[in-house]
């Protein structure tokens, strides 16, 4: 019982600090990597194989942002000029259709945050009122957060997924997740583009766009890198820590209590909640349930998924702006996915 107790007080603490303290917040990273450490030690599950897993876990999806990162410095450049000629040619609504569905569909392979930053160079070359500019970047991080979610390369939530369930019973392979999710999530991609091309407005150039903080460097590409791997090690130890409470807890709640409850996740990280969630104990409704839950309330508010943070960031994006249309959306999606999961099931 004192395992049980010394776990829900670490849990505690990793889902109420970094929301409430801005020093934690600031240090995310640390601070999973040392809650991780600790729910590890109280449970007394080290061992070579998980000094192992944490190490090379993250290697796969700190390869694609680094590679992504330098290539997406190449290509900065001439992007915003193309973004021009696009809006010419193609005008704002039509533009904002192929925004935010290319981003949804790349973003499981050029990984969440390198899409995000794709994003905030086009917002950035765009002239539109910032209104209409604030809801296709709400829009597009919906439809990012939700395809990176398909593969490991994408985000953090599906490495630590597919890490936690590649045992028995389910031996989750690289295409776990889109093959659970894919039918899923595709159809709300084109969904978050149609409402992006309604909502983003059809005038001409307007003063008071958003615009990028400050351009990337390549000592930008290798801290993120850095900040990557240690993320992902602090998730694999977090997964580990807190297997006893899934296999105990969160194993037992049904499939719809897990979708709603994870509406938690527009305020919290939502890798961060998988790896206090999936477990292989779990069925697979269970999991699917769980992760689409995640990747939907994420887009909800800005600390709920990674694209949202770097867009939001870079951009100067306020939290009640985010939360203006981010809010009513994400439950209307929730609701009609959750309506989908009644009567098709995974």
């Amino acid at each position: 019982m004192a395992i049980f107790i010394a776990l829900f007080v670490i849990l505690a603490a990793v889902l109420t600090l970094p929301f409430r303290v801005k020093k934690v917040e600031e240090n995310l990273e640390a601070f999973l990597f040392a809650m991780g450490l600790l729910a590890v030690s109280v449970t007394g599950q080290w061992s070579w194989s998980l000094a192992g897993e944490a190490l090379v876990e993250p290697i796969k999806i700190c390869a694609a942002v680094l590679a992504a990162g330098f290539l997406f410095l190449l290509v900065e450049r001439p992007m915003r000029a193309t973004v021009r000629a696009a809006l010419q040619k193609l005008g704002p609504r039509f533009l904002a259709f192929l925004v935010v569905v290319v981003l949804g569909l790349l973003s499981s392979a050029i990984t969440a945050i390198i899409a995000a930053l794709v994003l905030v160079e086009i917002v950035s070359a765009l002239s539109l009122d910032r209104r209409s500019e604030i809801r296709l970047v709400v829009l597009a991080c919906f439809s990012i957060g939700m395809g990176a979610a398909l593969t490991p390369l994408g985000e953090p939530l599906t490495t630590i997924a597919i890490g936690k369930l590649s045992g028995d019973p389910w031996h989750a392979d690289f295409w776990f997740c889109a093959r659970l999710l894919g039918p899923y999530v595709l159809p709300g991609i084109l969904a978050f583009g149609t409402l992006a091309a309604l909502m983003v407005s059809g005038k001409g150039a307007a003063e008071g766009g958003l615009k990028e903080d400050h351009s990337e460097g390549p000592l930008d590409v290798l801290l993120r890198v850095g900040k990557t791997y240690l993320f992902v090690v602090a998730l694999v130890l977090l997964g580990t820590g807190f297997k006893p409470l899934i296999d105990t807890y969160v194993s037992r709640i049904p499939a719809a209590g897990l979708f709603w409850i994870n509406t938690i996740s527009a305020i919290l990280d939502n890798a961060t909640l998988t790896a206090a969630e999936i477990g292989p104990t779990m069925g697979l409704t269970q999991i699917g349930s769980a992760i689409l839950g995640l990747v939907i309330a994420g887009g909800m508010l800005i600390p709920g998924n990674i694209p949202n943070i770097v867009a939001a960031g870079k951009l100067k994006i306020k939290s009640g702006e985010w939360a203006r249309l981010g809010v009513p959306v994400g439950f209307a999606a929730m609701a009609v996915y959750f309506g989908v999961l009644l009567v098709v099931g995974f």
